[in-house]
């Protein structure tokens, strides 16, 4: 009996209202519709974001007084070429530099054997032989060359290996292109057919897509920025030191920006290791690391508040949580738009109506008495 009670609090606390019902039917629905037919309706999806982040451009030009049909085919061909160029410049350049990453790393591996071997001469009162031949041992840094020795060969087939994958990321970027041009063109139209869906009393889900409408689009459109600038200056950076693979530390340097306080720190390893090999333990090595870091502080206490221009206000461990649980469910994407979705659930559960149990009526009542 106690236990019902309990449970029919719950629902007469969270439940009782009617559009707090539909809210949760929509939420429940779309999240087993991302989560079991994710894959199939990644297309879709990605076009419902892209013409999300394109629409303002569209309304600049609009105000403007350039036709509608106009506007849009000049914002999707600026956006989808500048996307297509980059792609057509980097990706080359970021395959040669894995396979050649991934074919010099059996002598990196050699070189560190080496340190470690010379470690107890260096520092006789502080390592032993024993010691390190148990880090050999606990790297196993033979058997880790010898896998990646077996890596060459696919390394260097890769581009005839994975050729079915690139058809179909070539029907991915046609059909992608097509669907934000027909959203961003008829948007109004389909924005009316999926509201003639919602109920008629929908302030709540009104003041949930505000909220988010304010901080989903600012916070997407700052992170792309913020990638582009971080990865673009560290590659400037690691360039002028002359440090090798450039363009990829730059690229994981940029993409390390998508998850807060665990990127930076990720990236830093290969980034060390990479120098560490290429220049030893000299001061170059260090002037690198300085520049990266200045890099890293430039970053969080200057560019960061000047591209959001409304914080999103969440606690680091909650950060931290949706990062693990979003990115395990769909993978990078899901890595990207864990603030956003953890802003969302965060709106939801700030705006959900919740009416007092009868205890709590009655006690309320009891207190405002003479």
């Amino acid at each position: 009996m106690k236990l019902y009670r309990v449970v029919q609090g719950f629902f007469h606390r969270y439940f009782s209202d009617e559009e707090a019902v539909i809210l949760a039917f929509l939420l429940i629905i779309i999240g087993l519709l991302v989560i079991g037919l994710g894959g199939i309706l990644a297309p879709v999806f990605t076009a419902i974001i892209l013409a999300y982040l394109l629409s303002p451009f569209v309304d600049r030009l609009n105000n403007l007084r350039i036709p509608h049909k106009l506007s849009v085919t000049v914002v999707c061909l600026a956006f989808f070429g500048v996307l297509v160029s980059g792609m057509l410049i980097i990706v080359p350049a970021l395959l040669r530099q894995i396979t050649t990453l991934v074919t010099d790393m059996p002598t990196m591996l050699r070189l560190l054997q080496d340190q470690i071997q010379a470690l107890p001469d260096r520092y006789p009162d502080t390592i032993s032989t024993e010691l390190a031949q148990q880090w050999l041992l606990g790297l196993d840094l033979r058997g880790i060359s010898q896998q990646l020795s077996g890596m060459i060969p696919r390394v260097l087939t890769f581009s005839l290996s994975t050729l079915p994958s690139v058809v179909g990321l070539l029907i991915y970027l046609i059909v992608v292109p097509l669907m934000v041009f027909f959203m961003l063109k008829d948007r109004v139209v389909l924005w009316d057919s999926v509201k003639s869906l919602l109920p008629n009393r929908r302030a709540l889900m009104n003041q949930i897509a505000l909220e988010m409408n304010q901080q989903i689009a600012n916070y997407i459109r700052g992170k792309v920025i913020e990638i582009l600038i971080v990865g673009s200056v560290s590659f400037a950076t690691f360039e002028l030191f002359g440090l090798e693979y450039s363009a990829l530390l730059a690229v994981l340097v940029g993409l390390s920006v998508v998850i807060p306080y665990i990127g930076a720190t990720v990236v830093t390893i290969p980034i060390f290791a990479i120098a560490a090999f290429q220049f030893g333990f000299t001061n170059q090595l260090y002037y690198i690391m300085l520049a990266y870091f200045i890099i890293q502080i430039l970053d969080g206490n200057v560019l960061v508040p000047l591209l959001f221009s409304e914080a999103v206000n969440l606690n680091p461990v909650s950060i931290i949580v949706a990062v693990l649980l979003f990115g395990g469910l769909w993978g990078f994407w899901g890595v990207f738009f864990a603030i956003p979705l953890a802003t969302l659930v965060k709106a939801v559960l700030n705006a959900w109506p919740k009416h007092m149990e009868q205890e709590e009526l009655s006690l309320e009542v009891d207190e405002d008495a003479p």
